[in-house]
């Protein structure tokens, strides 16, 4: 994205790669019980889900984006900022249950494997829905509150090569990653 793009056009941008990961992890996680374990994939999935979908893409979002919403009357409480940040922590939980259970289910364990599919399921459910509500309403939403000086300081901040989340290196690294999470599941 360019520095002159609009920042909910960036974070639109970041849901299709997350989508394009969540995808990967779909068809991976259909064939889990067969061999050989694909704990490369899902380890370096994992780390996509902590470290670019968490660490980059909701900390734009929850460290920038929602304080500056409710600073221009978008409702944090019993609206859709905390329903938003709710799933975060939710995502969270399923992103740590899925890394609980990878190295028992690569060591064979039949209990490990279904816990991790669960995991994975629902973490997959529950993300598709929450950018689907983000993309639809709450970026919509920010569309409409967001003034062009907003606009404008939300792109320098969300690539401040200065905030280790949200550096420039960093988002490079994991589209990489994500591309070749995909391409992983192609061949």
């Amino acid at each position: 994205m360019t520095a002159t793009a609009h920042p909910v056009d960036v974070l639109i941008e970041e849901h299709r790669v997350i989508e394009g990961v969540l995808a990967a992890l779909e068809r991976h996680i259909a064939a889990l019980d067969q061999e050989p374990f694909p704990y490369e994939f899902l380890s370096e999935a994992i780390d996509f889900f902590r470290s670019f979908a968490d660490g980059c893409h909701h900390a734009k979002e929850e460290e920038l984006l929602f304080p500056l919403l409710e600073q221009r009357g978008v409702p944090r409480e019993h609206g859709p900022i905390g329903c938003m940040l709710k799933e975060h922590v939710q995502g969270r939980g399923y992103v740590g249950a899925m890394r609980a259970q990878l190295d028992d289910a690569r060591a064979g364990s039949a209990e490990a494997r279904a816990a991790l599919r669960a995991a994975a399921l629902n973490y997959i459910e529950m993300l598709r829905q929450h950018i689907y509500k983000e993309d639809n309403i709450l970026f919509q939403m920010a569309i409409r509150a967001l003034s062009p000086e907003d606009e404008a300081t939300l792109c320098r901040q969300f690539a401040d090569p200065s905030n280790p989340s949200l550096a420039p290196q960093v988002a490079s690294r994991y589209r990489a990653l994500a591309a070749k999470l995909g391409q992983d599941v192609a061949a």
